[in-house]
């Protein structure tokens, strides 16, 4: 698998992120190709990896096995029109980083038979720490499910959703959810300078217990709630703020935001694909 051709048809930060995770991971840097209009970038790409660079999107598809879109969803359909003829006569499998883009008019652009996989990752993949949501359409084969799965988990976890609808909820939850984190930790530091911390002891403070919360509950077999539950002592310091939380309605307070993005999500995809 790793010396499969890869392709990259954009090489933005999201491409050098997987190139970086790919190579670290094994994969041979000699097999991985990029082909980007600006040639500054190409140029900090091949000082960084030992890649193959291009500003021709046709002759960098031109063998490969596995062909990433990684660009602007505003831009995709001319690139991948573009690219139409020559994926319909190797038949790679196409995987799609652009956000709102459905599986179908990609195939549209691509043609009906192109094994498309859509994927939603999200910023921390910069730091090998993302989280993908990933759908498959019918072309795609097992063997291809488990190549796109590899490329993908080499910046974080990745998860399946059978029904392409979901990938709205996938972009409200984790492909906006580091912003949320950081509003959080933005409000938490703000709070402890007014308690009279340093900013600097109020943000690493702040950094740390995020940090730290979110390894105890991703390496812990219980729940979040769970958790929650066991460092709350009756009466003390945490259930004073968890009660003021709740009292403000935080629950539904969240629940709202979600919704909202992810009906944002799907408007901004409609306007996309027309």
């Amino acid at each position: 698998m790793n010396d499969m051709t890869l392709c990259f048809i954009g090489g933005g930060n999201m491409a050098s992120s997987l190139i970086g995770g790919l190579i670290a991971d094994g994969w041979n840097p000699a097999s991985i190709r990029v082909s980007d209009t600006d040639k500054q970038q190409l140029a900090r790409l091949t000082q960084r990896f030992p890649i193959t660079t291009t500003t021709d999107n046709k002759s960098a598809v031109e063998g490969a096995d596995v062909v990433v879109l990684a660009v602007k969803p505003q831009v995709i359909q001319g690139v991948a029109q573009t690219l139409a003829v020559a994926l319909s006569k190797s038949q790679p499998l196409v995987i799609s980083i652009a956000a709102g883009i459905s599986e179908s008019t990609l195939r549209l652009w691509l043609g009906e038979e192109t094994a498309i996989v859509r994927t939603m990752p999200n910023t921390p993949a910069m730091v090998q720490s993302g989280a993908t949501g990933m759908f498959a359409n019918t072309n795609v084969t097992d063997d291809q499910r488990s190549i796109a799965e590899s490329i993908l988990r080499a910046v974080g976890i990745v998860i399946w959703v059978d029904d392409e609808a979901l990938m709205d909820a996938v972009t409200a939850l984790s492909g906006s959810g580091p912003a949320y984190f950081f509003l959080f930790m933005e409000a938490m530091q703000a709070a402890g300078r007014e308690l009279g911390l340093p900013e600097k002891t109020a943000r690493l403070l702040t950094l740390q217990t995020a940090f730290g919360a979110a390894k105890m509950a991703l390496e812990s077999s219980e729940d979040v709630a769970t958790l929650r539950a066991r460092v709350t002592s009756p009466g003390g310091t945490t259930e004073c703020a968890l009660q003021s939380f709740q009292a403000d309605g935080l629950e539904a307070i969240v629940r709202k935001a979600l919704k909202a993005a992810a009906e944002r999500s799907s408007e901004l995809g409609s306007k996309l694909e027309i």
